[in-house]
């Protein structure tokens, strides 16, 4: 699998080719063989991209089908601290001890993320371990990141993260848990990670309730609410209770820890 990821530089990203797909097809159903063992092709995009925010978040298909560009500008479509204090989407939260006081959303450089993943993901090869900064582009617009913080544990950071599980620290503004204002004990899409597969809530619509078959990463193999009844492997975020004290808002459940198997 391939993939290429870069901080951009500019924050005017025009978003299109988000809609090309209809809820009535899945990934499966459209893909086609293009004659490559590595790369299969696709006729549209997942269906699941109709759900991002298209004031943020652009994917488009390549020519041949069998890559998707992914960018952002990294800016959320929900209340935060950390967002500048005139700005509508501000929200105080007593609680949170911002990681920076003069940087906010939008703010700063380096906000802006792009990747390019597979149409449709590789299972076959070896997992591979999640790095520091952006794993994956959330449905909000805003970046995901691991269970790691430096060159630690999370539990150095959990002061400063709101409401959302998120803080700005001082690049991309990023989630490190479960995003409440995205999911929050339920089945909704979360976003798509660097090896080109969807995650979702700690619930899973196929069983309404949470998945017992859960591989090391989180991922199980069923229908979503983007697949037209077909299987699709994908990720949930895990339902097991982070064990820290000091996160303003409890419960804390990671986002995702790893190790990606889509390559």
């Amino acid at each position: 699998m391939k993939i290429y990821f870069k901080p951009l530089t500019y924050i005017t990203i025009f978003a299109f080719a988000l809609f090309t797909c209809s809820s009535d097809d899945s990934s499966s159903d459209d893909s086609v063989d293009n004659g490559d063992d590595d790369d299969v092709a696709v006729t549209e995009l997942h269906a699941a991209f109709a759900a991002f925010n298209s004031d943020a978040v652009t994917a488009i298909l390549s020519d041949d089908g069998t890559e998707v560009y992914i960018e952002t500008t990294g800016f959320p479509d929900h209340t935060s601290i950390y967002w500048e204090t005139d700005n509508a989407l501000y929200m105080d939260e007593p609680g949170v001890t911002k990681t920076t006081q003069d940087t906010y959303i939008g703010g700063g450089q380096g906000e802006a993320a792009s990747f390019t993943v597979d149409a449709i993901p590789n299972l076959t090869g070896s997992t591979v371990t999640t790095q520091l900064n952006t794993i994956g582009i959330a449905v909000s617009g805003a970046s995901i990141f691991n269970d790691q913080e430096g060159a630690g544990d999370l539990d150095q950071a959990a002061g400063s993260l709101d409401w959302a599980g998120a803080h700005k620290g001082p690049g991309v503004y990023h989630y490190h848990l479960e995003p409440t204002p995205i999911t929050n004990d339920d089945e909704s899409l979360v976003g798509i990670l660097l090896d080109g597969v969807f995650i979702y809530g700690r619930q899973c619509i196929s069983t309404g309730t949470y998945p017992t078959d859960l591989d090391a990463s989180g991922g199980h193999t069923s229908t979503t609410q983007y697949t037209d009844g077909a299987e699709e492997y994908h990720y949930h975020i895990i339902n097991e209770e982070y064990p820290a004290g000091n996160y303003a808002y409890d419960p804390a459940y990671v986002l995702f820890a790893g190790p990606f198997q889509g390559y």
